[in-house]
């Protein structure tokens, strides 16, 4: 999409920003314990961090939702001993995120996974300024919370969001896949990041009853892939370098 078009349509689309915004119910984050064990094995100290998908928001509890879901299933995959750690909040982009991560002081880590991209382009932050924010974040991880590896989700398919009307889709989902390109390249100069494929298929069955956050559904998919990642591409990695210490 040509930069000129989406000016022409960026009264229209802002309208549209600010009538979803109004008539979006606004769900919680999900509720019950941000941190925890589970499993036998190695150590695992996990941190999840990022914005309202990382948080839990589209379901009422925090074991249906991704930290939960995915501390659950990196057990069983690796197998390992998870130590989970959820520090998210909603609304926050990737700049955001690294902000809070400094105000929290979350302790220290062998891996963390970052959810955040959604606000960015809610934010309207290019793509290029995203990447730098991630670099930033993932600097910080490693550096101050000691964190091994630093996996991310992709942002989402926004041209499928049913809760998102047209041409604001179309027009956001363009952005999420030029994000999601840009993330693509960065991590592919590091060795101590990575991005996460994955499949979404976003309709009404598998999202919250806002049409915008996953379901209990989805946030299971996203789980069992960013296991699968981690167990394939990463745990190995960790091991030989010696998890769970300081």
């Amino acid at each position: 999409m040509s930069l000129a078009l989406k000016f022409v349509l960026t009264p229209v689309l802002l309208a549209q920003a600010v009538l979803t915004r109004r008539r979006m119910p606004r769900l919680p984050e999900a509720q019950g314990p941000r941190s925890g064990e589970v499993g036998e094995g190695p150590p695992l100290r996990l941190l999840i961090t990022g914005d309202s998908s990382a948080a839990g928001v589209g379901v009422v509890h925090q074991r249906q939702a991704l930290a939960g879901q995915l501390s659950d299933r990196l057990a069983q995959a690796c197998p390992a001993r998870v130590a989970w750690r959820l520090t998210a909040r909603t609304g926050l982009n990737t700049a955001q995120t690294l902000e809070f991560l400094r105000r929290e002081v979350p302790p220290p880590a062998d891996l963390a996974v970052v959810v955040t991209g959604v606000n960015d382009v809610i934010d309207q932050v290019p793509a290029h300024r995203a990447v730098s924010a991630r670099e930033a974040l993932a600097n910080h991880l490693r550096q101050a919370q000691g964190v091994q590896h630093v996996v991310f989700a992709p942002l989402p398919p926004i041209h499928h969001l049913p809760g998102v009307p047209q041409p604001l889709r179309w027009v956001s989902g363009t952005d999420a896949r030029r994000h999601n390109a840009a993330l693509r390249r960065w991590v592919a100069t590091r060795s101590d990041v990575s991005c996460v494929e994955m499949e979404l298929q976003l309709d009404r069955d598998v999202m919250a009853v806002d049409g915008f956050h996953p379901g209990e559904t989805l946030y299971r998919y996203c789980a069992s892939v960013i296991a699968e990642h981690i167990a394939t591409a990463v745990w190995q990695r960790l091991q030989a370098e010696g998890t769970g210490r300081g």
